[in-house]
C-alpha cells in the first residue's frame, strides 16, 4: 500500500445506530473499505444489541452499554484472529445492530380460507384475523436463521414468514381442539391461547419471543354461517319444528355434494319446517277429552298425519326412533 493510500484510508472510531424511523429489525454498519480503529467506541443503546462477525462467524455479542474496543472487550474476536495482548492496529469486522423493542400491533390474517376438520360440521373453510406482538431476544439465532448478511432487515420482511406460521398453527389448533367450532368461535380468547401456545416454540427457534397473540374475528362461508345462526336461534327448547330446522341446517356443509347444492337444501329446510309443524301438533296434542262436536271423519286426519310423518322420515329429518314413537302415538289415538 502506498503512503498516499494509507493516508487516505479511513478508520472508524465510533460505531452506533441511531435507528432513524421504525420498522427496522437488523442493520449492518456500513464499513465499505474502512477499518475499525483499535480503542474506538461502540455505543449500544437501550432496546438494541450488537454483534461482531468475523469471516462469517459470530464472534462477540454486546448488550446495551458503552464499550472501548480492545482485546479485553473483544475476547472471542481476539481469539479467532490470534491477536496477542499488544495488538493495537485497526481491524476489519462486520458489525450488526439489532432492535429488541417490542413490535406492537402487527396484523395477521388468512389470505385464503383455511380448511379445517370440525367434529360437528365436518370439513369447514374459515378465515381469521387478529393482531400480535413480538420482540427479538436471541440475536445470534435471529442473525443465523432470519436476517443473515442483509444490510437492512425490516419487520415487513419478517411478516410473510410469521403469517405462514400463524396459518399453520391455526389449522392445528382447530383440528386438535376437543371443542366444537361453534363453541370455539364464540370464545376467541381460548382460540388465541391455543394458537399462541402453538406458535411460541417456533418463534423461539428464530430468536423471537411472542409477547401476545389475539384472534379478533373468525368468519365462515355464508352458507355455513346461516346454518350456525339457525342453530343459535333454536335455543334450549326441544320441539320438533326447531329440531327439523336444525337437522336441515346441519346438512349445509354437504350441499356441494348434492345435485341441488345449497339451493336444494334450502328447499328442504322449508319443506321440513312445514311438515314438522304438523308433526309437532300431533305429538303435543292434549290428552283425549270428550268433544261436544266430534270431527266429521277423524280417521282422515290421522291418515294425513301418518303420511306427513313418513315424508319427514324419508327426507331424513327425523330418526327411525322418533318416527316409530310418533307413529305409535297417532295409532293409539286412532284406536281410542
Amino acid at each position: 500500500m502506498s503512503l498516499g493510500s494509507f493516508i487516505r484510508k479511513q478508520f472508524v472510531d465510533v460505531l452506533q445506530w441511531l435507528e432513524d424511523g421504525d420498522g427496522v429489525l437488523a442493520w449492518r454498519f456500513p464499513m465499505e473499505d474502512q477499518e475499525i480503529q483499535y480503542g474506538g467506541q461502540l455505543t449500544v443503546r437501550e432496546s438494541q444489541m450488537a454483534i461482531f462477525v468475523n469471516e462469517g462467524r459470530i464472534a462477540d455479542v454486546f448488550s446495551p452499554g458503552l464499550y472501548t474496543l480492545t482485546t479485553r472487550t473483544l475476547p472471542v474476536l481476539t481469539s479467532l484472529r490470534n491477536w496477542d495482548k499488544l495488538f493495537q492496529s485497526p481491524f476489519k469486522s462486520d458489525v450488526y445492530f439489532f432492535s429488541t423493542r417490542l413490535q406492537l400491533g402487527r396484523r395477521w390474517g388468512t389470505p385464503q380460507p383455511v380448511t379445517i376438520r370440525d367434529r360437528e360440521f365436518g370439513l369447514v373453510q374459515v378465515r381469521a384475523f387478529g393482531i400480535y406482538s413480538y420482540r427479538v431476544v436471541d440475536v445470534p439465532a435471529f442473525h443465523r436463521e432470519i436476517s443473515g448478511t442483509r444490510a437492512v432487515y425490516t419487520v415487513d420482511d419478517l411478516e410473510q414468514q410469521l403469517r405462514n406460521l400463524v396459518v399453520t398453527a391455526m389449522s392445528v389448533a382447530f383440528g386438535s381442539a376437543d371443542v366444537a367450532f361453534v363453541d370455539m368461535a364464540a370464545n376467541q380468547e381460548v382460540l388465541s391461547q391455543r394458537i399462541g401456545t402453538a406458535l411460541a416454540p417456533t418463534f423461539a427457534r428464530y430468536g423471537v419471543t411472542l409477547d401476545s397473540f389475539t384472534v379478533q374475528s373468525v368468519s365462515l362461508p355464508e352458507a355455513l354461517q346461516k346454518a350456525l345462526d339457525a342453530r343459535i336461534s333454536v335455543g334450549v327448547s326441544g320441539d320438533l319444528n326447531r329440531f327439523a330446522q336444525y337437522q336441515a341446517a346441519q346438512s349445509i356443509p354437504l350441499a356441494a355434494q348434492n345435485p341441488g347444492g345449497v339451493a336444494g337444501i334450502g328447499a328442504g329446510i322449508a319443506a321440513g319446517a312445514a311438515i314438522a309443524q304438523s308433526m309437532t301438533g300431533a305429538l303435543n296434542a292434549p290428552p283425549h277429552t270428550p268433544q261436544t262436536t266430534p270431527p266429521a271423519n277423524p280417521s282422515n286426519d290421522y291418515v294425513e298425519r301418518l303420511q306427513q310423518l313418513k315424508t319427514l322420515l324419508d327426507k331424513g329429518l327425523v330418526t327411525e326412533d322418533d318416527y316409530a314413537k310418533a307413529k305409535a302415538d297417532i295409532l293409539a289415538k286412532l284406536t281410542q
